[in-house]
């Protein structure tokens, strides 16, 4: 089931998707926030892709399409029926569209999909102390911080860094800026 943002829409990922995947994963700038993990191959990618087991509740992985074109990717994961609370990862990797409200409206877009389908009570996620923009966005949509995580992070250059930990009720959503 697709979800859908005023300027996003929320789809489900498939071997299609490798190669732009791909080339975001080994761009420097669409990497610089992210803990990377090692290089790969498109075709392992796409391996990874067709093998991935199938949306449910546990984990959820969407690309963000706008204007007809996959953009980014966002992720709900670590859910359980009991506790309510899932884990989200987003990132866009094409950058002619960063600055322009695509990721806080896919943002909004998956948290109210996690809230109404999933029936979630709560959303967190963690972001590099340093990623004012990702901060910005999040607080935009009604995050909150709750803790920060020392040294967690390491940067491009090696260094070390912190991580903050923010969580987000339903009543908490902000579903404009």
């Amino acid at each position: 089931m697709d979800a859908y943002g005023e300027l996003v829409r929320l789809r489900a990922m498939g071997v299609d998707d490798a190669e732009a995947l791909w080339r975001w994963n080994h761009d420097a700038d669409v990497m610089r926030w992210m803990d990377e993990g090692y290089a790969e191959t498109v075709a392992e990618v796409a391996k990874w892709l067709e093998e991935r087991p199938p949306n449910a509740y546990g984990d959820v992985l969407f690309g963000v399409e706008a204007e007809g074109t996959l953009i980014g990717l966002v992720r709900l994961h670590g859910a359980e029926p009991e506790a309510g609370i899932a884990d989200m990862d987003i990132y866009l990797g094409e950058k002619d569209f960063w600055g322009k409200g695509y990721g806080t409206d896919a943002v909004r877009a998956v948290c109210r999909y996690g809230f109404h389908k999933m029936r979630l009570r709560k959303i967190t996620l963690t972001v590099a102390a340093e990623n004012e923009g990702a901060r910005h966005i999040y607080g935009k949509v009604g995050f909150v911080e709750e803790g920060r995580l020392r040294g967690t992070f390491r940067s491009a250059d090696g260094q070390w860094a912190d991580k903050f930990t923010m969580g987000l009720f339903e009543s908490e959503l902000r579903l404009t800026s």
